[in-house]
């Protein structure tokens, strides 16, 4: 059974949406990931796009999300990026599992700095999803 991931940081345009297509290039069929932010931006960073095109991920599809609109979907493990997120999640319908997971928010910075931020992602996020959800290492 699929499992559905919600990431949420306050501007849904770097480090969500860069975990969000990660998360449905890995782990697809088995967890699916949506992303929102508490005060989404227009659009998603260049440089987020850039790193994620940079190593075969699609981008298609991806755009900044308020968290409203995915309010009633259903979500089993909410993922908070950033402090501010964290302090201002939102009180979901149901109970639903969250952890924290902050990481460096790159916006406004040089390439390579979304791609370490991507990798650190890959790294850290991918594994806890596998073990939280006890499926086969991606």
């Amino acid at each position: 059974m699929s499992k559905t991931v919600l990431v949420l940081c306050t501007g849904n345009s770097c480090r969500s949406q860069m975990a969000e297509a990660l998360v449905n290039h890995y782990m697809t069929p088995q967890v699916k990931a949506i992303s929102a932010g508490t005060r989404p931006q227009p659009k998603v960073a260049d440089g987020a796009i850039a790193a994620l095109k940079s190593v075969g991920i699609a981008t298609d599809g991806l755009y900044p999300k308020d968290v409203d609109s995915v309010m009633n979907q259903q979500i089993d493990l909410v993922v908070t990026v950033c402090d501010n997120a964290k302090e201002s999640c939102p009180v979901f319908p149901r109970p639903i599992p969250a952890i924290h997971m902050p990481f460096h928010d790159p916006h406004g910075e040089p390439l390579e700095s979304f791609v370490q931020v991507l990798d650190e992602i890959r790294a850290r996020l991918l594994p806890e999803l596998v073990k939280r959800f006890n499926l086969e290492a991606v």
